[in-house]
């Protein structure tokens, strides 16, 4: 069985027991967090509408905070002797996901 739920902007396929990186949470580590799903699969039975995806609920447990990968952002201009570096890391938050289950 695996859904697909929505985190921030993006969606995820998620399996029971994945590790995923997420946009950053205020929840604490240990925190446990629910997703809102957007398809359930479980076998050959496929969920899709939104009255029955009402009765799913994804849980998972905050693992803690991590950084993504360092993207360099290098401004440039010919001929005139400007050059700027400039760094960035987004912050996610680990969660583990602990459960698909129908309510």
């Amino acid at each position: 069985m695996y859904a697909i739920v929505r985190t921030g902007a993006r969606q995820e396929k998620v399996v029971n027991g994945d590790i995923l990186d997420v946009d950053k949470l205020t929840a604490e580590v240990g925190a446990t967090v629910t997703f809102p799903v957007v398809l359930v699969v479980d076998g050959d039975n496929v969920v899709s509408t939104a009255a029955e995806l009402a009765r799913y609920e994804v849980t998972a447990e905050v693992l803690g905070a991590v950084k993504g990968p360092k993207i360099n952002i290098m401004h440039y201009r010919n001929k005139t002797g400007y050059k700027r570096r400039q760094g960035h890391r987004q912050p996610y938050t680990q969660v583990k996901i602990t459960g698909i289950s129908a309510k």
